[in-house]
């Protein structure tokens, strides 16, 4: 009986232990809200998420309010397990934001009217910005563009 009863205990831990992951969650469009703005989460090319060191998904329409979120609570980023931002050439692949590459140009506005895009790969972001014109920004960069408000003309 013991035997059981110990197996039946390790089993639980096991489990839970196993529910405990921190690791990003699919965002749900057209269900899930901005954690910044509170809109709907609608386009897949733009959805960003920050999962925090609990494994707690926020869930954003765009890569700036992803960027004004962790700019006025920067407590969330330092404690992030993920910063993520959809890459929009693969519209179903969330890619780390701090890496990405955001293009910002009128041809392609985003939710918030920043204009920010955000491409894995540099050489298609380069090539993107070659057919559409607009600058090229590293994650530090696009941020600060947020924060000034900074848009294309």
């Amino acid at each position: 009986m013991k035997t059981l009863i110990y197996s039946f205990c390790l089993m639980l831990v096991i489990a839970l232990m196993g529910g405990c992951q921190v690791e990003p969650k699919p965002i749900a469009y057209g269900a899930a809200n901005c954690a910044h703005c509170n809109m709907t989460v609608a386009d897949n090319r733009y959805g960003a998420e920050l999962v925090n060191d609990k494994g707690k998904p926020y869930f954003f329409d765009s890569s700036e309010c992803l960027m004004a979120y962790v700019h006025e609570q920067p407590e969330q980023s330092e404690k992030a397990a993920f910063l993520l931002v959809t890459d929009y050439t693969r519209p179903d692949e969330l890619i780390d934001a701090r890496s990405a590459h955001f293009l910002q140009t009128k041809a392609l506005p985003s939710p918030m009217g920043m204009y920010l895009t955000a491409i894995a790969d540099k050489a298609v972001a380069s090539k993107i910005q070659q057919e559409q014109g607009g600058r090229l920004l590293s994650w530090n960069e696009a941020v600060k563009a947020v924060q000034n408000n900074e848009r294309p003309e």
